[in-house]
């Protein structure tokens, strides 16, 4: 599947698009390179999903953690400044990936062998003025 913006002004209808299309899908491994959007848009997620909290990427953090009154418990990560997957499981991701919660992980490949099987890839391409979010479903 494949979703298209062409600016900011998009994000909101993109990410209903993309609530939409996923249908029982939890758990979103988000691929892209840095500055693609992949924050961006999980901010637009967070927001169409009644999350008004998002004050910020857990870039620091790692992981942020969020309640939806419609979607329950969501998780976001960011695993970009860890150096290797023990640091994913000292904080505890293999019990939060047993959760029946949401997650959105950016940078998965830093933990590529904990992602569990069921996990959506999605990919964010950034060209001029334009994104591009393809979802392996």
């Amino acid at each position: 599947m494949k979703l298209e913006m062409n600016e900011l002004a998009d994000i909101p209808n993109t990410a209903v698009q993309f609530l939409k299309q996923v249908g029982e899908h939890k758990m979103f491994a988000f691929h892209g390179s840095m500055g693609a959007g992949k924050t961006t848009f999980i901010t637009g997620l967070l927001s169409e999903m009644g999350i008004d909290d998002h004050a910020s990427s857990p870039t620091f953090s790692i992981v942020n953690e969020y309640f939806s009154p419609q979607y329950g418990k969501v998780y976001h990560f960011d695993f970009y400044r860890i150096e290797d997957e023990m640091e994913a499981l000292d904080i505890g991701v293999e019990e939060i990936f047993e959760e029946d919660a949401y997650c959105f992980i950016e940078w998965p490949e830093k933990i590529d062998n904990l992602l569990p099987e069921n996990c959506v890839s999605v990919y964010i391409e950034s060209e001029i003025n334009a994104r591009t979010i393809h979802i392996d479903l």
